[in-house]
């Protein structure tokens, strides 16, 4: 049968499940098993229980709840305030003022939450309140909240990349490290912004705080001191060589712990929350990984990623033309699915059509996690404005106003690393 009859069938059965409610990780393994017993001669029930059995049992997937659990720990304890009060008086004296916590506490949070959600909710819980009192524009503390949580799926550990680390067969430590200056250049990008917004609008920037001596600034810092411990202990282990992914995720929920029992918000309660949140969401993204497995086999047998591959082969795009095309067609599907899901859909039918491109997979996943950032904000299923939508009773439209400048400059951000494909590739050759 015509390979484009076959992938309208399957996406059409894609799409008809998802519009019905079936949960996203049923969906993938149902059109799977429709693509194998009506394209394949291979036993759609047998291939099943040995795909499903196998992403299951993956040693590389341990990493993932460990990352999960360790950002619901901290999302229970009072890091989020201790970092509001040791960046605010560092960020007084810059153009934008306290509008550079969201950018800074995002940052901070990122690299020891892994989610965008987690960092939305957690970092918004704390400054949203706090610059609202003061006198900030309300669009800009959300779009910049908005655009700054994002970096929860690109400075590690991020959830995102143990996923595409896992599809791809790539390194996942690797991929954490490539990921750290891409992060922290995004987030100066996203500053330099609020910058250059206060420069054009004085008028609209709050009068500064108390000012404090260089002295009392290093006083309030301390409390900056637990998070970054914590940060250095989990990423340090991996850049040195002395841990793989999954045991620094280890020291990472080990840290979690002791930093929640320190400041007394570790309890029965909380411990169990944040095991009960943990294993719901980690049990989601399984679920969702078991069915894309399933649909990778699917797709192999019945031969669509190899006539893709061919297709875009014959269409003669340069490396440069097939990742815009690839931007595009994520920023597209990031207003329907989430980012998980988009990863384990795709990278099945993309990746061939990516390595016959000669395109370095450690850096195209973290092109893969920009884009994936760009659809957290993009309605209609955009996750941080939902997140941003509960906390401010906004409208989608309001807040996704709000954020776009922050996601045309994570398009910016897409091309530097495109003309400078050196700030991905250099810290991973240096392991």
């Amino acid at each position: 049968m015509n390979e484009f009859v076959v992938t309208s069938l399957l996406i059409a059965s894609l799409f008809l499940l998802l519009g019905s409610g079936v949960w996203i990780g049923l969906t993938l393994a149902g059109v799977a098993w429709i693509g194998m017993e009506l394209f394949s001669s291979r036993p759609a029930g047998d291939a099943m229980a040995l795909t499903i059995w196998g992403s299951a049992s993956s040693w590389t997937l341990t990493a993932l709840p460990l990352f999960v659990w360790m950002g619901e720990i901290l999302f229970r304890t009072k890091l989020s305030e201790s970092m509001f009060k040791g960046l605010a008086p560092w960020v007084n004296a810059l153009p934008g003022r306290l509008l550079h916590t969201n950018i800074l506490g995002s940052t901070i949070f990122a690299a020891v939450s892994g989610s965008s959600a987690a960092t939305c909710a957690t970092i918004g819980k704390m400054t949203i309140p706090e610059l609202t009192r003061r006198g900030y524009p309300p669009e800009k503390i959300v779009g910049s909240l908005g655009g700054a949580s994002t970096l929860g799926l690109l400075i590690p550990p991020s959830i995102i990349m143990i996923v595409y680390g896992v599809a791809a067969e790539v390194s996942i430590a690797k991929l954490f490290v490539a990921g750290v200056i891409p992060g922290i250049v995004l987030a100066a990008l996203f500053s330099g912004a609020i910058v250059v917004w206060a420069l054009l609008n004085p008028d609209k920037v709050p009068s500064a705080d108390t000012r404090l001596s260089f002295t009392e600034k290093l006083h309030e810092a301390r409390h900056l001191i637990p998070v970054v411990v914590l940060i250095g202990s989990v990423i340090g282990a991996i850049y040195s060589g002395i841990a793989t992914a999954t045991e620094a995720a280890a020291i990472g929920v080990v840290g979690s712990l002791i930093l929640s029992g320190s400041q007394g918000s570790l309890n029965w309660v909380s411990f169990r929350d944040s095991l009960l949140g943990a294993t719901r969401l980690y049990c989601m993204i399984a679920l969702i990984l078991a069915g894309a497995a399933f649909l990778t086999l699917s797709m192999g047998y019945i031969g669509l990623p190899r006539h893709l591959a061919e297709w875009v082969g014959g269409l003669g795009l340069t490396p440069g033309m097939l990742l815009i095309a690839l931007a595009v067609f994520y920023i597209v599907l990031g207003c329907f699915l989430d980012g998980i899901s988009m990863i384990v859909l795709t990278m099945g039918v993309i990746l061939p059509t990516v390595q016959a491109a000669g395109i370095d997979l450690i850096w195209f996943g973290i092109f893969i996690v920009i884009v994936v950032e760009m659809a957290q904000i993009t309605p209609p299923v955009g996750f941080n404005l939902f997140v941003l939508q509960g906390m401010t009773r906004r409208e989608i439209t309001w807040i996704s106003t709000a954020c776009l400048p922050y996601f045309l400059i994570m398009v910016f951000a897409v091309l530097l690393l495109y003309w400078f494909p050196g700030l991905v590739n250099w810290l991973p050759s240096k392991m």
